[in-house]
């Protein structure tokens, strides 16, 4: 596999003449900041205590998916094997376990910008410090430490796999186990797979198919696991829950950065139907394709990004939080020295929120300004499917 290096943008990576103790204490200083803001701004952490409940109802062999959680009264919408992991959250109260949480998403988000300039062939002291410390005011970011959200566990899990050594023994099983959590990242190992029959076909490797294979055996070993443990929960969830999108919320939310809710507000109404169903097909079709594409040329980076926007836009709902994939999306834009950089302020602007919003479902009347403001993460990343695909293109004529 070749690994591209590229030099990194100066305005998202300073040079290295600057002292690893600036950039320490710069991401020190936003952190704190952000920290303290998140206090003042009082915010619940509201899926982090539905979390701890799923843990409570399992301990307390109650039915998961009856279960209703917090005031807003809200519903176990993972799969089994997520409420399994959840139940050590029962051990904290909830003041020490949001702490912990914000502790913890912090540190995920060093690893995440760690392994963004891996992805992107990125070698320079404290730009880890730097990445994290802009990374943590984006919205995406924001909104999962706001709401206690799993995002950046996920996505360091996949990105863990994708960028170890062919041949890694435990490549893979990061994927496997954010499928199990939240079925969505289930799309990279369709995407290894399409990729591992195509680069045979020409007579290449495959390390694509050995992660795609024990990506597969530990969703499998996960999911099993939780068959066990938890039978009821597990026939009701594979057979109904996993088809009730529903129950997650309404598709035409502002927060709904999916195709499916790009649709519901474009058609102003709450279930777009088979508009859906056609636009996600196609779009998963193409996306695929253009990641498929980008890993036979050896561009691992473009190729797991074009999966993970494709994922977030196929996906029924999407939440804006959901989208911290734009950390290394635009980590590669600016280590390529690209002007598509600029993508990074569309999900430091807040801007979706600038729309009605609320539970009187005020997304169900926008107009065409609104309607273009609550489509900001989609447009992005169908932007970037284009950039990723018209790049052999781009390349030839740079050439």
């Amino acid at each position: 596999m070749t690994v591209k290096v590229f030099a990194p943008a100066p305005a998202l990576l300073p040079p290295a003449r600057r002292p690893l103790p600036l950039a320490a204490a710069v991401c020190l200083l936003s952190f704190a900041a952000f920290w303290a803001a998140q206090r003042a701004a009082g915010v619940s952490m509201i899926d982090l205590l539905v979390y701890r409940a799923e843990g409570q109802t399992v301990r307390a062999g109650a039915d998961l998916y009856a279960m209703r959680a917090t005031e807003a009264r809200l519903p176990t919408t993972y799969p089994p094997f997520a409420a399994l992991v959840f139940t050590p959250l029962t051990l904290f109260g909830v003041p020490a376990l949001r702490t912990l949480a914000t502790a913890a998403n912090l540190g995920l988000l060093l690893a995440l910008a760690q392994l963004s300039l891996r992805l992107a062939g990125v070698r320079r002291p404290g730009a880890v410090l730097w990445v994290a410390a802009l990374a943590v005011w984006c919205e995406p970011v924001w909104t999962t430490l706001r709401y206690g959200q799993i995002n950046l566990l996920l996505a360091v899990a996949v990105l863990w796999d994708l960028t170890r050594a062919p041949g890694h023994r435990w490549a893979g099983a990061g994927i496997g186990l954010a499928a199990a959590l939240k079925l969505t990242p289930a799309l990279f190992a369709l995407f290894l797979l399409i990729a591992s029959f195509t680069r045979t076909r020409r007579g290449a490797g495959n390390f694509p198919l050995a992660l795609a294979l024990r990506a597969g055996t530990v969703f499998c070993a996960a999911t099993g696991a939780a068959a066990l443990a938890l039978p009821h929960d597990s026939l009701r969830f594979w057979t109904s829950m996993v088809f009730e999108a529903g129950r997650v919320g309404n598709a035409e939310d502002t927060a709904n950065q999916s195709l499916r809710g790009v649709l519901a507000r474009l058609l102003h109404t709450g279930d777009p139907g088979p508009w859906w169903a056609v636009a996600a097909a196609v779009t998963a079709a193409l996306g695929l394709t253009v990641a498929v594409r980008a890993e036979l040329r050896g561009e691992r980076a473009w190729a797991a990004l074009a999966c993970a926007v494709t994922a977030l836009l196929v996906s029924p709902v999407s939440w804006s939080h959901h989208w911290v994939w734009c950390v290394p999306v635009v980590v590669l834009l600016a280590a390529e020295r690209s002007r598509w950089a600029v993508l990074g302020a569309v999900f430091c602007s807040y801007a979706l929120w600038w729309v009605p919003h609320g539970t009187s479902r005020p997304e169900l009347a926008q107009g065409g300004g609104q309607m273009a403001l609550s489509a900001l993460y989609p447009l992005a990343g169908a932007g970037f499917l284009v950039l990723a695909a018209l790049r052999p293109w781009r390349r030839s004529r740079s050439a």
